[in-house]
């Protein structure tokens, strides 16, 4: 799939195999909005997490559909990840150890988790495009400045 227009918006059954599609469109437009390598990885992880929570835990048994909608907007991109299965709730017995939520908070600059108004769940994910680019930046400075200064005797292993 060729990203076009600067939006995903796409339905995948919820279905092991829409996982990597998911994580590769979403991966593919962040690349296309200036995200940094780096931060295209992060993203790329958080969308696979919160895809794989619909997959394994929304619908069951049952089929069902995984709604993904992904943007640039102004300085910042945004993903969303839902499903019309049966919500959050708690689970005594369920596949898991929740880390995906807590990998979404670590690789996402903000998230949230609705419970959308026709049922199901969706999961917002953010990402700030313009200080990942600052820090990539500041950190190819810093690495010039340091290959250009003349080494310290004190660290020197000539002394």
């Amino acid at each position: 799939m060729t990203v076009v227009g600067g939006n995903l918006n796409r339905t995948y059954p919820a279905v092991p195999d829409s996982v990597p599609e998911v994580r590769r469109a979403v991966g593919e437009l962040a690349a296309a909005a200036g995200a940094t390598p780096e931060q295209v990885q992060a993203i790329r992880m958080a969308a696979s997490e919160a895809a794989t929570n619909v997959v394994i835990h929304a619908y069951g048994a049952n089929p069902g559909k995984l709604y993904v909608t992904a943007a640039a907007v102004l300085d910042e991109f945004w993903i969303l990840i839902g499903d019309d299965g049966c919500g959050m709730r708690a689970r005594s017995v369920s596949p898991g150890l929740g880390l995906g939520l807590m990998l979404i908070s670590q690789k996402s600059d903000d998230f949230t988790i609705l419970m959308r108004a026709s049922g199901g769940t969706e999961v917002r994910m953010r990402f700030d495009l313009v200080a990942a680019q600052l820090r990539a930046d500041a950190y190819v400075r810093a690495s010039d400045a340091a290959a250009s200064r003349p080494a310290s005797s004190r660290f020197s292993t000539t002394t």
